[in-house]
């Protein structure tokens, strides 16, 4: 059992960690910026160390900031929660090597499954069907770009392939403004998530978000949740979750939960 983690994140995010350790009696250490130093998880955690200003450049994503403070306070794991760095696989890795637990996936786990684009060309390897798109990352070059979003069709939604919970998302509905719209994302995806990397989907306009979550021990042991209906969002952010997910066919729940 972890005697201490480091909660690498903030807000609400940071206060259902903290919950889930008191719950088990593990002792929590906050990290923050100067702006966040009176945020109720700062307030309620064990330890508290300021990691940097308020840019999360400086800050959520100073990945030696993270592993400083983890030092500091001989805390064993790093809980990175979701969104920041929890889908970078350095991190990930970095923090291992430093000798501390990342609570989370293996970083080799992270790099397939963390960057959307991989994870289209894996899903894409083992036959399962994906949204047309770009088929990875955008270049650099604008005719490149306006050519690809004419090949998938309009509307598209430029993605950027790290991070999530909403951020790094833009839906494009004219060849006008396109150009444009890839150096925003690029730019959010930047500073939310450290890479600048991005991609293009056709924007499906009336989908169903309906996902199955899987958990592992990392022991080899992995069960599923079942299956929930997240179609209910906010600029690309659930806003309600629905278990189980109503009107599925019962052969194609049954299917897509057995593989």
């Amino acid at each position: 059992m972890l005697e201490k983690v480091v909660i690498a994140n903030r807000g609400e995010i940071a206060l259902r960690i903290l919950r889930a350790c008191k719950e088990l009696g593990i002792k929590t250490v906050a990290i923050h910026s100067t702006a966040d130093r009176d945020l109720m998880h700062v307030r309620l955690a064990d330890e508290a160390v300021c990691i940097g200003p308020p840019p999360s450049a400086q800050s959520y994503l100073n990945i030696p900031a993270i592993i400083a403070a983890a030092e500091v306070t001989d805390a064993m794991g790093i809980h990175p929660g979701y969104g920041f760095l929890a889908e970078n696989a350095d991190f990930a890795e970095r923090v291992e090597k430093s000798g501390f637990a990342f609570i989370g996936p293996k970083a080799e786990t992270i790099r397939v499954m963390g960057d959307k684009v991989a994870a289209i060309e894996a899903m894409q390897k083992a036959g399962v069907p994906t949204v047309p798109g770009s088929d990875g990352e955008l270049p650099e070059d604008g005719d490149t770009i306006i050519e690809t979003a004419r090949r998938i069709g309009y509307p598209v939604i430029i993605k950027a392939a790290a991070g999530g919970g909403g951020r790094g998302m833009r839906v494009v509905h004219s060849e006008a403004s396109l150009l444009n719209a890839v150096y925003v994302t690029k730019s959010e995806a930047k500073a939310a998530f450290g890479d600048e990397t991005v991609y293009m989907e056709k924007f499906l306009e009336n989908p169903r978000h309906v996902e199955v979550q899987v958990l592992s021990d990392g022991q080899g042991n992995a069960i599923h949740l079942y299956d929930r209906d997240c179609s209910m969002q906010r600029r690309h952010q659930k806003v309600v979750e629905e278990a189980p997910a109503p009107h599925i066919d019962p052969d194609a729940r049954a299917k897509v939960l057995k593989s």
